[in-house]
């Protein structure tokens, strides 16, 4: 197991939970995903589905800094995106700190 150092980031964790069909979710996040790519202090995402429920969604994004990821939610042009998905689910965003990374023996 291994500390985190401060400067390691934020995770944004965002749970769905689907009023609309699985791809038309999916397409919608996708344009999302690409807008939040090309903003300042991105990391990386990963859009995962649940395994036996396909309504419900798990959006997992790193950031540079919390900081970063509020000037990307407040860019005029990310409205349209919240709208979007607003409209095909509701969700529960959250903001993590890394504390401990535990990696695979060997």
């Amino acid at each position: 197991m291994t500390a985190q150092a401060p400067d390691a980031g934020v995770t944004f964790i965002n749970t769905f939970t689907l009023s609309a069909a699985p791809e038309e979710f999916e397409e919608a996040f996708s344009r999302t995903a690409e807008f939040m790519a090309r903003q300042p202090g991105f990391v990386e995402h990963t859009l995962m589905r649940h395994t036996t429920d396909g309504s419900r969604y798990v959006n997992i994004a790193r950031w540079d800094d919390a900081q970063s990821l509020r000037r990307a939610v407040a860019r005029p042009e990310f409205r349209s995106h919240a709208e979007a998905l607003r409209a095909l689910s509701t969700s529960e965003p959250h903001l993590y700190l890394p504390r401990t990374t535990v990696r695979a023996a060997g």
